[in-house]
Formats: structure tokens, C-alpha cells, sequence
């Protein structure tokens, strides 16, 4: 499967952004599908996950009450709804996808494919 993320882009403090993850090649219903972010010198970080077919999602500790993760099986595409956006929140944000079902799906090394990144920077 190929992903490709898209969304991304400069919003104010307090703002809101859907990235988008499409993905070709594959049903992407089939796949597990995890968002990280990764900061200027800092590690990939965590962001969010859904299990295929949707049936369990997970947010790290920095998002959670902030985002949702969703899927649309039509479009083939993952989506992350971030609201109330800080300038913490500012990286470059990557969709993942993995066919496993073993682990907890919250470390990079739990997805095997990868999208290119989108930009989100948010300005105080």
C-alpha cells in the first residue's frame, strides 16, 4: 500500500486542522493505521491509531480530548481532526499502516508503510 498524507498547513493557536492519509494499492480498511508526529530534534512521537475496520482507536497523552481518528472505507482514506491546536503541536505529522495485529500499535516500529509527512506548524 502507498499512503500519501496531505492537510497540513500554518494555523493559529487555538485553531483546528483535518490531515488526510490516502491510501493506494490496497483496501485500506484491512490495515491498522497510525498518525505520528516528529518535532526538529525530537523522536517521532505517537499521535494516534485505528485498528482496521475501525472498531478501536487510541491518542497519545499530547492529543487526546483534542483529536479524533476516523476512517472511510469509500475514499479509501484515514483522517486526523486536530482541534484547539498549540504551537507544541507543530511537526511534521505522518500516516502509517501495518496488516499486523500484534502489538499496541503505538511505536513507529509497529507499521511497516509510511506516507511522505505534512507540514502543520501552529503560531502563538
Amino acid at each position: 500500500v502507498q499512503l500519501q498524507a496531505s492537510g497540513g498547513g500554518l494555523v493559529q493557536a487555538g485553531g483546528s486542522l483535518r490531515l488526510s492519509c490516502k491510501a493506494s494499492g490496497s483496501t485500506f480498511s484491512r490495515y491498522y493505521v497510525g498518525w505520528f508526529r516528529q518535532a526538529p530534534g525530537k523522536e517521532r512521537e505517537f499521535v494516534a491509531s485505528i485498528s482496521s475496520f475501525g472498531h478501536n482507536t487510541r491518542y497519545g497523552d499530547s492529543v487526546k480530548g483534542r483529536s479524533t481518528i476516523s476512517g472511510d472505507n469509500v475514499s479509501n482514506k484515514a483522517y486526523i481532526q486536530m482541534e484547539d491546536l498549540k504551537p507544541e503541536d507543530t511537526a511534521v505529522y505522518f500516516c502509517a499502516a501495518s496488516l499486523s495485529s500484534r502489538g499496541d500499535h503505538v511505536q513507529p516500529t509497529d507499521y511497516v508503510y509510511w506516507g511522505q509527512g505534512t507540514q502543520v506548524t501552529v503560531s502563538s
